[in-house]
């Protein structure tokens, strides 16, 4: 890849590349090139693609679970608009994600993108070593608009996560599987992350009654 700081080729490269993991995505993390100490949400996700629905939901879940991201107030709920409008425009036949500008413009510092890709690494590499297609009929065709119709559950919960302790962890836990199991095609993965969402509802319906 050029050393050139234009990055409209790096983003038309990546875009209909869906990563076929976390390693995948960490990847294309960590190989950001955009001036500043900051970089836009928009030039993540022109990385990530706006095309595919597995990676934006991988992504949301990632950065929902990353501890020096997921933590900061109004993430959760940032990441909860984010997934309702990417779950419904699948639904409604979308064949690109659009997004706010006021989502877009959020930004990242890229030293705390760089710490948080070095430390999922390790684990990434591990999950992805028992990524393989099976069940795909859990995750294909649509099987896909049900898990849509999840994320955008979860989706709607997430602002009451912000006062329920680590049940926005469990939620990012969940967008995170299942974005894998659509990459990978493993129904077996949709299976737990079904179990996942209702661990998520169950939580947060025990913290607030």
């Amino acid at each position: 890849m050029a050393d050139s700081c234009d990055c409209g080729d790096d983003r038309t490269a990546h875009r209909d590349r869906e990563p076929e993991g976390l390693v995948g995505l960490l990847q294309l993390l960590a190989n950001i090139r955009e001036q500043g100490e900051s970089v836009r949400l928009a030039t993540v996700l022109d990385l990530v693609g706006r095309r595919s629905f597995g990676p934006m939901l991988l992504l949301a879940g990632l950065v929902t679970i990353a501890p020096v991201i997921g933590d900061i107030p109004g993430v959760p709920t940032l990441i909860g608009v984010f997934v309702f409008l990417v779950a419904l425009q699948l639904m409604l036949g979308r064949e690109y994600f659009w997004m706010p500008e006021f989502l877009l413009d959020r930004r990242i510092r890229r030293q705390t993108l760089h710490k948080v890709v070095v430390w999922m690494t390790p684990t990434a590499r591990f999950v992805d070593r028992f990524l393989r297609p099976r069940l795909t009929f859990l995750v294909n065709g649509g099987a896909r608009y049900g898990v849509a119709v999840l994320a955008m559950m979860v989706a709607i919960l997430m602002p009451l996560m912000e006062f329920v302790p680590f049940s926005a962890n469990i939620a990012g836990a969940t967008l995170t599987v299942f974005g894998l199991a659509l990459i990978s095609r493993d129904g077996l993965l949709a299976l737990f992350a079904f179990v996942l969402t209702g661990v998520s509802f169950g939580v947060v319906g025990w913290a607030l009654l």
